[in-house]
């Protein structure tokens, strides 16, 4: 859909209401196979968080503070791709590219509310690591119940504030002329290049919103962790510092995958961006890492093998 707009210099000029999602449209030969992966990808995230959220739920050897926020994460995880990869999977299915103005508008405040939230419980997943290894005789006491219900909720609710106003401001730009985004789905970047006039202020402000949504919880957890290491090198039994580090080298992981490909998208200048590295890192933090959130935590951690486990057998049997 398509407005109308007077220039000051008289000239008409075409105002974007709706865009089109280019995506995978340079690989026609290949939509088929493309949404096979994507919709096998979606349900190996689907299964693999709800089977660690149901068990963490269930067993009473996970109802322990580190397998709440598991559970918080992997639910997360969930929430999290199905913002775009219903989408994908639409556009590759059907070959309608088309999305509107609201939709688009809507997808990417889901999109970086919810990543602010795995920014934030990513800390408070590396905060509650350093008191159980580096206060371990407190960790009952400052990480009760209550209190992991306040952290969880905090991380949930943090971002709902600033991402609605940094939306808005960046649909208050007009779109005119091209209404082609260059990518999977609408994000913000890629929305600056069709937008029309100055962006640089909305630039600024979304490398503010990056330097506090991701510089300072990626802070926060190095410095987490920086102790947790000194830590974990004084313990005096080998088996004592080899459980630690299994147990803190998955949340490591996941951090690194993550806060890596956010902070190459958000916070390198616009001269450096391209469509296609773009691309690739946006692929990174929306499927990759929610696909292997299961598998890093499953495999490498003897309770939730033990948990899973148990409950496949209680469903034979």
């Amino acid at each position: 859909m398509e407005n109308r707009i007077k220039t000051e210099d008289n000239v008409s000029t075409v105002l974007v209401m709706q865009f089109v999602l280019l995506g995978f449209s340079d690989f026609p030969n290949l939509q088929g196979l493309l949404f096979a992966l994507f919709f096998l990808i979606y349900m190996i995230i689907l299964i693999g968080n709800s089977l660690i959220i149901i068990v963490s739920r269930l067993d009473t050897a996970l109802q322990k503070p580190m397998y709440f926020f598991l559970a918080n994460f992997s639910f997360l995880e969930i929430c999290f791709v199905s913002v775009t990869v219903p989408r994908i999977l639409k556009n590759l299915w059907t070959q309608d590219r088309s999305i509107s103005k609201l939709e688009c508008a809507t997808q990417i405040y889901f999109l970086h509310m919810l990543g602010a939230t795995e920014c934030f419980l990513l800390v408070v997943m590396a905060y509650d690591r350093y008191v159980a290894i580096c206060n371990p005789l407190h960790y009952p006491l400052v990480m009760n119940h209550k209190k992991c219900i306040r952290l969880s909720l905090g991380a949930w609710l943090i971002g709902i504030p600033v991402q609605i106003g940094q939306i808005s401001q960046v649909f208050s730009l007009p779109f005119c002329n091209s209404n082609q985004i260059n990518h999977f789905f609408c994000d913000i970047p890629p929305m600056f290049n069709v937008a029309c006039g100055d962006t640089s202020i909305n630039e600024l402000c979304v490398f503010i919103a990056a330097v506090l949504f991701v510089m300072i919880p990626f802070l926060l957890i190095l410095g987490s962790y920086v102790k947790i290491i000194s830590t974990i090198f004084k313990l005096p039994s080998a088996t004592g510092r080899s459980k630690a580090f299994s147990t803190c080298s998955s949340h490591v992981i996941v951090v690194v995958l993550f806060f890596g490909s956010v902070t190459i998208t958000y916070l390198k200048p616009k001269s450096n961006h391209s469509a296609g590295s773009d691309k690739m890192l946006s692929l990174l933090y929306t499927v990759v890492t929610p696909i292997f959130n299961p598998m890093i935590y499953s495999l490498r951690n003897k309770d939730v093998i033990a948990a899973v486990k148990k409950l496949l057998l209680k469903k034979t049997v």
